[in-house]
C-alpha cells in the first residue's frame, strides 16, 4: 500500500489549463480517504487554484492534499480552512533577465514562430519562467496539434540548454517548457514533498502524461518512485479507481 499518490496536472487530472472535472474530483475525494495526495505541475498558485483546489467537493479532506505549484518550487497546504503557502523558491532578478533573453534568441534560431499566438507566450512564475509556444490563453484544439510528438520542443529546448547552463529545462503541458534552477525538476519537488509530509519515497507513487526522457513527468521515474503513465485525464479515471480498490 501507498501513503501518497502523487499526479502531474495538465494531460493527467485536467486537460490543458483546465478545470477538473467533475467526476475527477470526486475520484479525488475517494482517493483522499485511503491515501494522501499530491499535485505537482508547471503552472502557478492562481492556476491551480483555478484548476483544482476550488473545484473539489465539499466532502474532500483537503487536509490530505499537497499542492505544489512551479514544479515543486513553491507548496501548499490546508489549514484553518484556507489554503496556506509553507515555501516559494523565487529567481533572482539578474537570472530572469538572462532566461527572457534566451528564450528571444532560441525562438529566432529554431524558426519556431506560430502563425496564431493566443496571449503572452513568456510567463514569468517567480520560481519558474514558462514558455507556451501558441500562448497562455491558447485553445486546447490549436495546442493538440502544433507537437503532439514534443518533436518541435525537444529543438527548443536543445538550444535553450546551450545558453542556459546550469538550468533545469523542461517539457511541460501541451506546449509549454519550463526553467527553474538548476536541480529543480519534478524530483526535486517530490523529495521537497518527503521532506514536508515525512512519508518516504517508497511510499509515494506518482501518475503522469509524461513519463519517458525529456518529459517533465520523467524525473519522478529517475527518482525510483513506482509510476503510472497515463495517455490523458479519462485513463487517470480508471488509474485511480484501481488504487483505491488496491488500498481498501
Amino acid at each position: 500500500m501507498k501513503q501518497l499518490v502523487a499526479f502531474d496536472l495538465d494531460g493527467t487530472l485536467a486537460e490543458s489549463k483546465q478545470p477538473l472535472e467533475p467526476e475527477m474530483g470526486e475520484a479525488l475525494a475517494d482517493l483522499m480517504a485511503v491515501a494522501q495526495v499530491a499535485v505537482i505541475s508547471g503552472g502557478d498558485w492562481p492556476q491551480f487554484d483555478k484548476q483544482v483546489a476550488s473545484r473539489l467537493p465539499a466532502r474532500a479532506d483537503r487536509s490530505r492534499l499537497w499542492l505544489m505549484p512551479t514544479t515543486g518550487t513553491k507548496l501548499y497546504t490546508y489549514a484553518t480552512d484556507a489554503w496556506t503557502p509553507v515555501y516559494a523558491e523565487l529567481f533572482e532578478a539578474g537570472q530572469r533577465r538572462e532566461i527572457l533573453a534566451a528564450f528571444d534568441a532560441a525562438l529566432i534560431a529554431t524558426g519556431f514562430v506560430p502563425e496564431q499566438v493566443w496571449g503572452e507566450r513568456i510567463e514569468d512564475r517567480g520560481s519558474q519562467i514558462t514558455f507556451s509556444a501558441l500562448g497562455q490563453q491558447a485553445p486546447i484544439h490549436a495546442k493538440e496539434v502544433w507537437d503532439p510528438d514534443f518533436a518541435k520542443r525537444r529543438i527548443i529546448q536543445a538550444d535553450l540548454r546551450q545558453r542556459l547552463p546550469g538550468l533545469s529545462i523542461n517539457m511541460g503541458g501541451a506546449t509549454s517548457i519550463d526553467i527553474t534552477r538548476e536541480g529543480v525538476d519534478k524530483g526535486y519537488g517530490l523529495k521537497k514533498l518527503r521532506d514536508a509530509s515525512g512519508i518516504p519515497l517508497d511510499a509515494m507513487m506518482f501518475v503522469g502524461d509524461a513519463i519517458f526522457p525529456g518529459g517533465n513527468d520523467y524525473p519522478a521515474k529517475l527518482l525510483g518512485l513506482d509510476t503510472v503513465r497515463v495517455r490523458d485525464p479519462q485513463e487517470t479515471l480508471a488509474v485511480v479507481a484501481a488504487i483505491i480498490a488496491c488500498q481498501k
